[in-house]
């Protein structure tokens, strides 16, 4: 076996004749504090929080796939909005723990930090490191339910809002292995009760990928026809696969499946380095953007770190050194950048590490020195084989890494234009933009709004305090489609530039956003409520994921909410968000259910609405709607984006008939 090909015991990490007891179980501390500081623990009590306790669950059985003693997950949404997890693992222990003096089982799911992940002999991979997880779930439940199947028998244990009902008992015989967790959130504690069937459904699939051979269920029992219904992709008889055979080859072809490839396949590497599994995939593409997602024991590391370190290192000095002695650089007269040799590269990074170091508590960034120089070593070299063994893939990944610095060098002088206008005598902001009076960001706004016309109203009707007002002209120009020096040259992102105050460029990165002179803390996008609004909100979108992502992910960027409607009966008015709070409002005020006697204004655009109407729907904090905009899931983002504003229609057109029946989508 070669030393590039991934031996299929490293992943088993538990030898058969260990033993996986109470024994294995360390408890480090209480639970108390999960229920008064939930956010501590699972990032928010929104949402995102919400979505997090499936996680925790999964990734327990995850952790038993990684150790080799599991290959199958099933997860369902029941119709309270509980969550049932079950899995073919070995089944948590329920045998008597020495210094608790109780079931192993009770130690797991009502002490935090308890579990078998900090003995080194139970788990050698895994996820959860931190132990919080399921007891994390259980604290925040108002109720649950597990049940082990091991030894032959079947066990079971109820809790409420963290405390168990009754004591591990014994329930009958069984002949399967695994664990089952049921869990009702606790509304008490949460602000958003309903789950989301494609924000599961996407950590699956890409758990799937991460996993390979392991099959994944998720099975929605609410209403289809309701308020919960989930769309149509996928989905047959209410049930979700999902299953990866190759693993990241799969993950990447999914991801790229919307751009042009340059090279003829993805470039694989799959090994083992210093005792660290490792698997990579990578492929270049016409695009303009670098999309490099990296993983630790399936953990998503969207900070990177150490393995990606490594990882562009190796990139950058192989293909440099293949590039000079190629003698294709002869003639350029600048130097190439690192950025050049990761534009319009799409790849994935996954580590298997036993002991990750992690910074902070979400777990997104690695921090581990020795794994940088496995992921560096193993790139160096399989990549060297593969560009000399595919000369014409070579040539063209280099003549796109030559394009991708002549571009920069271009967008280099066009982004100094821009950055010099924020040190010009005066404000240096734009001509358009109508600026607030308060100076610290954290209490200033800024609309970005869709045309003068509605600029206008907004510059009337706002509060000139902390709201400040950028009129967009038109359409901006579609970044996915653009290269880099042609944004920079395009004048209202100038503007969006200029009056954010931010420059780009740190020392870490060439092209990351610098926020140290961000003007506004709330960049909100205003645009009308059909669909060239939705549109422009999207190009909008795009072009911060693209070149200010780093705005999104402090939690900057908003969408505003205009009404669609404006519905009227005598003196009484109401406005309407959608076709549903029409139809509502229009039974409300009408005798006979009809539109008999109302009088129903439909706004073609913001611009139609006066400056008093626009305040108090839609920029009067005290009444407004903001939707928050975060980045869930990295890599579906990325292929979502590709996808609507990339140069391929028909997988566009696919999406647009898959979901257009559940997308506010005009006729």
């Amino acid at each position: 076996m070669s030393e590039l090909e991934l031996d299929s015991n490293v992943l088993k990490n538990i030898k058969a004749e260990e033993e996986y007891t109470a024994d294995n179980i360390q408890v480090l501390e209480g639970l108390e504090a999960v229920r008064k500081r939930p956010a501590m623990y699972i990032g928010d009590i929104s949402q995102k929080g919400l979505h997090h306790l499936v996680y925790e669950v999964v990734d327990n059985s995850i952790d038993e796939a990684l150790a080799g003693y599991c290959d199958k997950i099933d997860v369902e949404i029941h119709p309270d909005n509980s969550v049932s997890v079950l899995d073919n693992g070995r089944g948590i222990p329920v045998d008597f723990h020495e210094k608790e003096k109780k079931s192993a089982l009770e130690v797991v799911m009502t002490v935090l930090h308890a579990g078998g992940k900090f003995d080194k002999g139970s788990y050698k991979v895994s996820g959860g490191l931190h132990g919080v997880g399921v007891s994390c779930v259980n604290a925040l439940s108002k109720h649950m339910i597990v049940k082990v199947f091991r030894n032959g028998k079947s066990y079971e244990q109820e809790y409420a809002y963290g405390k168990p009902l009754y004591s591990v008992k014994e329930i009958g015989p069984t002949d399967k292995t695994g664990t089952y967790v049921k869990f009702t959130p606790d509304d008490g504690i949460f602000v958003v009760t309903e789950y989301d069937f494609n924000i599961l459904s996407t950590r699956l699939k890409e758990l799937a990928y991460l996993n390979k051979g392991i099959t994944l269920t998720l099975t929605d029992h609410r209403d289809p026809n309701g308020d919960d219904a989930f769309p149509p992709e996928d989905v047959k008889d209410n049930i979700v696969t999902y299953y990866s055979e190759h693993g990241l080859l799969d993950f990447i072809q999914y991801l790229d499946e919307t751009r042009e490839k340059i090279t003829p396949e993805p470039i694989y590497i799959e090994g083992e380095r210093g005792g660290v599994p490792l698997e990579i995939a990578m492929e270049y593409n016409t695009s303009f953007s670098e999309n490099i997602h990296s993983y630790v024991n399936n953990i998503n590391t969207i900070e990177g770190g150490t393995h990606l370190a490594g990882f562009r290192r190796a990139l950058t000095r192989t293909l440099k050194n293949y590039a000079d002695k190629s003698g294709m650089l002869a003639k350029l007269k600048f130097e190439i950048s690192g950025d050049d040799f990761r534009e319009g590269l799409t790849a994935i990074i996954s580590a298997k590490v036993a002991e990750p170091q992690f910074e902070g508590q979400t777990k997104t960034k690695l921090g581990n020195t020795e794994v940088m120089g496995a992921v560096d070593q193993m790139v160096s070299e399989y990549l060297g084989y593969y560009l000399e063994e595919h000369p014409m893939a070579a040539k063209d990944i280099v003549n796109k890494v030559i394009l991708a610095a002549t571009a920069r060098h271009a967008a280099r002088k066009a982004r100094e234009l821009v950055q010099r206008k924020n040190v010009l005598s005066g404000s240096g902001l734009p001509g358009k933009l109508a600026d607030c009076s308060e100076r610290d960001a954290s209490k200033c706004e800024l609309y970005l709004v869709e045309g003068d016309s509605a600029g206008g109203s907004a510059k009337m009707g706002r509060n000139r305090q902390y709201q400040a007002i950028l009129p967009l002209r038109g359409k901006i120009l579609n970044v996915e489609k653009a290269m880099q020096h042609r944004a920079f040259d395009s004048e209202e992102i100038k503007n969006i530039y200029t009056a954010l105050g931010v420059t780009i460029g740190t020392e870490e990165d060439s092209k990351a956003l610098n926020l140290s002179k961000l003007r506004y803390h709330k960049v909100i996008i205003m645009t009308d409520a059909d669909v060239d609004g939705s549109h422009i909100a999207t190009l909008i979108l795009t072009f911060f994921f693209r070149y200010m992502k780093e705005l999104i992910e402090n939690g900057y960027v908003y969408i505003a909410t205009p009404p669609l409607y404006l519905i009227k009966k005598g003196t009484t008015q109401k406005y309407a968000w959608d076709e549903d709070g029409r139809t509502a409002i229009t039974q409300e005020l009408s005798t006979d259910g009809t539109e008999k006697g109302l009088k129903i204004q439909r706004y073609k655009g913001l611009g139609e609405m006066n400056p008093e109407q626009l305040w108090e729907t839609t920029m009067d904090p005290a009444a407004r709607t903001l939707r928050k905009v975060f980045i869930n899931n990295a890599s579906e983002a990325d292929r979502i984006f590709s996808m609507l504003m990339g140069d391929e229609v028909p997988p566009r057109r696919e999406f647009i008939e898959l979901n257009a029946t559940y997308a506010n989508i005009d006729a």
